[in-house]
């Protein structure tokens, strides 16, 4: 775990474990995301996190209420401002992280990503033409973790791959079958166009 600062104060990830252990009561479907999800996927640690993410649907929003009562949540509206989110207030589309943390004098431990669906899709927020089946979104490690399909999370870490996300491409590369190798070339050749990673992966 990396601990840094930011203009709204300290973040110290929680560890995964614990995030997993206060998800796991709800009946919503909820998914581990970013770089936690690749190492998820692979089964195994490669590199350190500053943030452990959480999606949840945007219509099941509320339910990151239930699973972190007695803490604050923060509503990042719009993008770079930080504002408290009221209980049971039900956020707009133009709000898609929330951070959150036990208390006042705590640290950012958690930071809850919000999704689209349509139905039984789930919608990408970056490009409405991208999206899949909600029961085919995530994946389940061995020790009952729900996470984000890799193939998934890497769409989102292409817009504009960091030193980590091209890392995360590089290890995860190895263990994508063809229909997630096809799946992720079409979705970044659709939305991003022409892209480096689409020849790697075959496009």
């Amino acid at each position: 775990m990396i601990r840094r600062e930011t203009p709204w104060g300290t973040w110290d990830p929680a560890p995964l474990s614990d995030v997993a252990a206060l998800f796991s009561i709800l009946p919503e479907p909820w998914w581990v995301a970013g770089g936690y999800a690749i190492e998820l996927a692979l089964g195994r640690s490669f590199r350190e996190h500053a943030d452990i993410d959480v999606l949840l649907l945007r219509r099941d929003q509320l339910a990151a209420q239930r699973a972190l009562r007695r803490w604050e949540w923060w509503a990042a509206d719009p993008p770079g401002v930080l504002r408290l989110w009221a209980p049971g207030e039900f956020l707009p589309e133009t709000v898609r992280d929330i951070w959150c943390r036990p208390g006042p004098a705590e640290p950012w431990r958690i930071q809850v990503m919000l999704d689209e669906s349509d139905g039984d899709e789930w919608v990408s927020r970056r490009d409405a033409r991208v999206r899949c089946p909600v029961d085919r979104l995530g994946l389940v490690s061995p020790d009952g973790i729900p996470y984000l399909a890799p193939e998934v999370q890497l769409f989102y870490k292409a817009k504009r791959p960091r030193a980590k996300d091209e890392q995360d491409f590089t290890e995860t590369l190895r263990v994508l079958d063809e229909h997630q190798r096809r799946w992720l070339a079409r979705a970044i050749a659709e939305v991003y166009g022409e892209h480096p990673w689409t020849v790697r992966l075959g496009g």
